[in-house]
């Protein structure tokens, strides 16, 4: 990976780990015209079981959580880099960002965890990195992780 996006991604203090492989029956992006949809991505880094595991409220603090939509947006983007074959700057913008967040009854600070990944996309993209989102609380997601990250983003 080279260019200016890898070179955010150094300055950030952040290497993307390998891609992600799926672990049912899905492909982990589709490119379609000049967008990219990311399958949802969890807390996870390849080959160790999952971090961030519980409901939030509950067993994970908000600020965990947050964490752990960062380390799924990370992921996020280790898929991007390997369907744009290591040019992140073919990104010309981040178009929506959806956040599913494994919330106890009652929670309501959804959108500050999925914060974590919007966030991070901003710091990677900068302007280029703000998008439409939804931060949507479930009640379960799966291997009972906090949070899941899917994206779409725009390319050339």
């Amino acid at each position: 990976m080279s260019g200016r996006i890898a070179a955010r991604l150094k300055e950030l203090g952040l290497t993307l780990p390998k891609s992600p492989i799926p672990v049912a029956n899905y492909v982990p992006y589709v490119k379609t015209g000049n967008l990219i949809f990311v399958s949802g991505q969890i807390p996870a880094v390849p080959g160790e079981p999952p971090r961030y595991v519980g409901i939030v409220g509950t067993d994970i603090s908000a600020e965990d959580a947050k964490a752990a939509a960062r380390l799924a947006a990370i992921n996020v983007l280790a898929v991007l880099d390997t369907a744009l074959n290591g040019n992140l700057d073919q990104v010309t913008r981040v178009v929506k960002l959806t956040g599913f967040v494994n919330a106890a009854p009652g929670f309501t600070a959804h959108p500050e965890i999925v914060n974590g990944a919007s966030d991070l996309f901003v710091e990677v993209f900068g302007d280029d990195g703000r998008h439409a989102r939804a931060a949507v609380g479930a009640g379960s997601l799966p291997r009972n992780v906090a949070v899941e990250i899917d994206a779409v983003f725009e390319v050339m």
